[in-house]
């Protein structure tokens, strides 16, 4: 593999992105230069990235070859290990570009409107390692800032990437999943080796059902972030257990409706029942979804 051709010098990001630089230090490219040289190991240790690797040779990228390269550096780097408080967004974040179909949000598409074939792939190699959605540091301090120093409880919250991120903002989360990855077999997040089962703490329903009988969930704003759609009644029965306990702010992150998020009857009781507050101007999609962070509150 030639990925670190170029004795580890900054790799230029052209189109659209303005220049952005990417250097590892002599310590770490030779740590990749002999990993990448292992292809047993690599396969071993981290098959997704091996995975990857092969698979994005083969396909379409943006166009500027070292754009690409230096994506890809950067998710050899981070996947295997890397430094980071948020590997996620240090993946994506040069690849960020204003999106043509919405004006008030920014997109990954590498510089293009319509994104690459290489870049799809990475989508699902980065969605199923991390979050369906990108944590943009200004998201999640937007989240912070709607929550006014109350605690959040996710549900759905799959391997607790975002509620990792949000705990490091400093507010309080609790999390939960009808199938916390390290707990139970989840197929959205499989187990896989070189990566982390969970980025955060995540219970399984029962604790919510604790805290439930507690009379604590109304106190807290309730996260759904990329809750299952196509007819799954999860989003929309969190929704309701949330508004019986009294609960008045809701965070979303997800698709309007007909989208790949939510259920028809979660998006009936907030149209009927709940009022939008605010939705986050800085949030970052990938180019080929229509996600957006809104925050919910009752209707008067």
């Amino acid at each position: 593999m030639d990925l670190l051709a170029g004795g580890g010098r900054p790799t230029r990001h052209r189109q659209n992105l303005g220049v952005t630089e990417f250097l590892l230090s002599p310590q770490r490219r030779d740590e990749l230069a002999t990993l990448l040289g292992d292809d047993t190991r690599l396969r071993t240790e981290y098959p997704a990235v091996a995975d990857y690797l092969d698979t994005a040779a083969r396909l379409p990228g943006t166009g500027d070859d070292a754009a690409d390269r230096a994506f890809d550096i950067r998710l050899l780097h981070y996947l295997t290990g890397g430094p980071s408080e948020n590997p996620y967004w240090d993946i994506v974040a040069p690849a960020v570009a204003a999106g043509a179909r919405q004006s008030v949000r920014r997109v990954v598409n590498g510089g293009r409107e319509n994104g690459s074939a290489r870049l799809a792939y990475a989508q699902t190699v980065l969605q199923a390692a991390y979050a369906y959605a990108i944590p943009a540091p200004e998201t999640l301090r937007w989240i912070a800032e709607m929550c006014d120093g109350r605690r959040i409880l996710e549900i759905g919250a799959g391997r607790g990437y975002w509620a990792g991120q949000l705990a490091r903002t400093g507010v309080e989360v609790l999390a939960f999943d009808s199938e916390p990855p390290g707990i139970a077999q989840n197929l959205s997040f499989p187990a896989a080796a070189g990566q982390p089962a969970s980025w955060y703490r995540v219970g399984e329903l029962g604790g919510l059902s604790r805290l439930r009988a507690a009379g604590g969930e109304g106190e807290a704003v309730l996260l759904l972030c990329w809750p299952p759609g196509w007819g799954n009644t999860m989003a929309s029965e969190a929704l309701a257990s949330y508004r019986r306990a009294g609960g008045d702010r809701v965070i979303y992150i997800g698709e309007p409706r007909g989208g790949k998020t939510g259920d028809d009857a979660f998006f009936d009781a907030l149209d009927a029942e709940w009022q939008l507050m605010g939705q986050d101007s800085n949030f970052v999609a990938w180019w080929n979804l229509d996600d957006t962070a809104q925050c919910w509150g009752p209707r008067s």
